[in-house]
Formats: structure tokens, sequence, C-alpha cells
């Protein structure tokens, strides 16, 4: 049975994972219209075992891209930006990023649909990350209904064409930024618990698990965040794999991009109104009620100059 949704993955070097990822898309109650995999530039036996299951699949098809390749988030969006060209003329109603490293349960886009039409606000959704640790997998700590994980992304078409899909940025992020342009134009963003998504490769483990975390640092303040938000954000992440030097690595990568005087990579509107949902939450964490003229509403953002929901014309805010 075809759905109303379309995907894209982008995968380079991924034959360790993507079969698992191909055997849960195809077993999905509800498949997609099209499944684009776009192997970018892969060397190893990526390719071979797309097109075995594409030969079986007619949902699926194999968009290679050549030329130098540097595993980053840059070349993962333009890989992401090259699927969604090829889908652009197609008839859906919503578009899925999932990565190549992840298993879904056979219900999991059957159930978002469902989630969607029950919420015409909800923009952007997906579930939560389990990853195994050695023991076993289990619900990532990091977790929060508040934001969906970039490895299974579903938009709502319109929402998607909205924010003008992923921004390139130089040290990731690109999921974070589309959350936060989607709730600027009101729509709603939210992870479900009970959609399990099982994540083989550790959060920024490639290139190595230290200086994935300094990177993340760095990403951070590349998107406008607070240094007292950046401090408990490290705390929080203390109990998880890579524990101390994780954490610390990450505010390294932080405080020297601080230091140096680097850029902020996204444009002011976007980063202030980050600062504005980061003030709320440190003052939600501690108890204190939110600043006087930054009220919300249905779990949207405050209503600030920089961070107004503006829904579309068919629909409302609710009490």
């Amino acid at each position: 049975m075809s759905g109303n949704y379309v995907l894209i993955t982008a995968a380079y070097n991924e034959e360790r994972f993507i079969e698992t990822t191909i055997r849960s898309v195809v077993a999905q109650t509800i498949l997609p219209r099209k499944w684009i995999v776009v192997s970018d530039a892969s060397s190893d036996g990526t390719d071979e075992i797309i097109q075995r299951h594409a030969a079986r699949c007619g949902f699926i098809e194999l968009l290679r891209r050549d030329g130098p390749h540097a595993r980053n988030f840059g070349a993962q969006v333009d890989a992401i930006n090259t699927g969604y060209a090829r889908l652009k003329d197609m008839e859906f109603a919503f578009v899925g990023n999932v990565d190549a490293d992840v298993a879904l349960a056979p219900n999991y886009y059957e159930s978002l649909q469902q989630r969607f039409a029950a919420d015409p606000h909800l923009g952007l959704a997906g579930g939560f990350i389990h990853e195994d640790y050695g023991k076993g997998f289990r619900m990532r700590r990091t977790n929060s209904v508040h934001s969906v994980a970039h490895a299974t992304q579903l938009f709502r078409r319109e929402c998607f064409d909205a924010i003008g899909g992923y921004r390139r940025l130089q040290y990731g992020g690109p999921d974070w930024v589309a959350e936060i342009m989607a709730r600027q134009r009101g729509w709603k963003v939210q992870a479900f618990p009970d959609l399990i998504v099982r994540h083989y490769r550790p959060s920024a483990s490639a290139g190595g698990v230290l200086r994935g975390c300094y990177r993340q640092g760095r990403m951070d303040y590349s998107l406008g965040s607070l240094a007292s938000f950046e401090i408990m954000k490290c705390l929080r992440r203390l109990p998880e794999p890579p524990y101390v030097l994780g954490a610390l690595a990450r505010m390294l990568g932080f405080t020297y991009s601080c230091l140096s005087g680097a850029p902020l990579l996204v444009p002011t509107e976007v980063s202030a109104c980050l600062q504005t949902e980061q003030k709320l939450r440190l003052r939600s964490l501690f108890g204190l009620r939110p600043l006087a003229g930054s009220p919300t509403s249905g779990g949207l953002p405050p209503a600030s100059p920089v961070c107004t929901p503006q829904l579309p014309d068919n629909a409302r805010l609710s009490d």
C-alpha cells in the first residue's frame, strides 16, 4: 500500500547499516511513493546494496553523485537537496529525511501520517531515538517531545517548502534550524516517544566521538546558543557516553568559537528566536515564570518581534 509521502536518504559509504534501513522501510505498512537514496560518491558496497533492493521495489531510486567528498553536514545537505530536486514535481503531502543507519517500526510512517491528519498545525514530526551504549538499545536521554532528530524528520510539504528546506551549515545543525524556522512560521514541531527509532551509529561518532562533541560545541555557537544554556546542555550530557570528556569537548568547541569571534552562520532572526526559546527553557528549569510579554500558545514559541508564530491563513492558534 502506497502512502502520500516521499523519502530522501543521503548515503556515503554506508554498507554496514544501509541494508537494515532499507529493510525497515520496505516493511512499512504504508510505503512511500518514492524514496530517493543519494549515494554521495560512495566507494564501498553501498550502491550495490541499494540497486539490489531497487530492482525489487519500484519506489526506490538510486541517485549517485560523484566528485570529491568530505564527510560533513554540508555534503549531507547537498545530497538531500539533490534528492528533493528530483521529487519536487511529484504530488505528495509529506517529505522525510531518513538516515542510512536507522531502523523503524513497521507502522512508523502510517502512525506519523495519522498524527498529521489529526493536527493541521503539525508541520514537523518524528519518533524518539534509541541507541546501543553497550548494554542493548535504550532511549537517548536527550530526546525531547519538542525536538525531532534529523535521522527521521518528516515534514508536511507546505512546511518544508516554507522554510526553504535544509540549510547548508559548516558545523551542522540543519535539523535544528529547520525546527526553529518551522516554529517561526507557526508550525508545531513534535516528537512522539512511542515511535521508536533504532540508531545504529552513535551520535557525533563519525570522525571520532570527541571530535564530534567539539564540532557540536562549535555548531551550538554558530547558531547563536546562549552560553548559560550551553553549560546546562553539557551538564545534562554527563551521564551519557563519552561522559565528562564529551561534555568538556563540547564546551571547549563553544568556548573557542566565542573567544575567536567566530561569526554566526544563521540569519539574525533565527538566532534571536533560538535565544528566546532557550531563555524560556532556562526559566522553566529553575521554576521561574515566563517573562512578561512572552506568552506561548498551543505549544508554539513565544510571541516576540523575532519569534512570532504565523499560522497558515486557514488555521488559528488554539486556546
